[in-house]
């Protein structure tokens, strides 16, 4: 079964250098599990009802964990 966050992060100003989300992730303000992608989006559409996303300061994502291949 896969399992969905929903993380609502800071938008890191641009430096010059290329983003690696790996190296420096952006700084997570929320993060809420969701148990299917239907609940995540929905989920995700009330963050990005909020004034810091609509502003561009902030950003919503929406990452898939726990995915099984070839079942």
């Amino acid at each position: 079964m896969t399992r969905f966050l929903v993380v609502l992060t800071d938008v890191r100003p641009v430096d010059g250098v290329r983003r690696d989300e790996r190296q420096a992730p952006e700084r997570r303000r929320q993060v809420v599990g969701a148990s299917s992608r239907e609940a995540a989006d929905r989920i995700a559409g009330a963050f990005m009802a909020l004034g810091m996303v609509r502003a561009g300061r902030q950003r919503v994502k929406v990452i898939a964990v726990g995915r099984r291949y070839g079942l």
